[in-house]
């Protein structure tokens, strides 16, 4: 066989490596924690994808993978593709609730400063106010305002009380923020 139609690794184009199931990985030491309803979320994904998407495709790729010649069979092609993507999302979803640290709000004792699962409304310099909810890494959702526990500014609003002026490292440099409110769901 010539050589131009060999492979040059043994680690197949579309190989599902470890560190590719993993896009947002914590930085090391740091724990996983996570609010129940991100828990919960991330539980029913898994559920829905086990339950129901994998074993879709399983039902499309066999029944491709009868047809014959599955060089040139889009649906088998695809639907292998697919299952790779599927299988990765459950390994990531496996590997981040095993580590989970689940950390309910509502139970927190301290409701003076600002802890995990705290919502907070800050002042910027520009006199602009923010209302951020610290989550865990996997539930991160700027649009809805919640921002991880290992954020900048999360990590800059960390036990600061009422009054506080902390500061925060932007891209634009240092800016200083003043907690205007801390929330705690419940």
């Amino acid at each position: 066989m010539s050589k131009a139609f060999t492979r040059e690794s043994d680690t197949p184009p579309d190989s599902d490596l470890d560190e590719l199931d993993d896009p947002a990985p914590l930085p090391q030491g740091f724990k996983n924690y996570m609010t129940p309803p991100g828990f919960q979320r991330m539980q029913e994904e898994l559920r829905h994808l086990l339950r129901v998407e994998r074993p879709k495709v399983v039902e499309v790729v066999s029944w491709a993978a009868g047809n014959g010649d599955r060089s040139e069979n889009g649906d088998y092609l695809y639907g292998k593709k697919r299952l790779r993507e599927i299988d990765r999302r459950i390994r990531f979803l496996n590997k981040h609730l095993e580590s989970a640290v689940v950390v309910n709000p509502q139970d927190q004792k301290n409701r003076e400063q600002v802890f995990f699962g705290a919502t907070v409304t800050y002042a910027r310099e520009d006199t602009s106010e923010n209302t951020v909810t610290i989550v865990g890494a996997d539930e991160v959702d700027p649009d809805r305002g919640h921002v991880s526990w290992i954020s900048p500014i999360a990590r800059a609003l960390l036990k600061a009380r009422e009054g506080d002026l902390v500061d925060v490292r932007t891209p634009a440099g240092l800016e200083q923020v003043e907690v205007l409110e801390i929330r705690y769901a419940g």
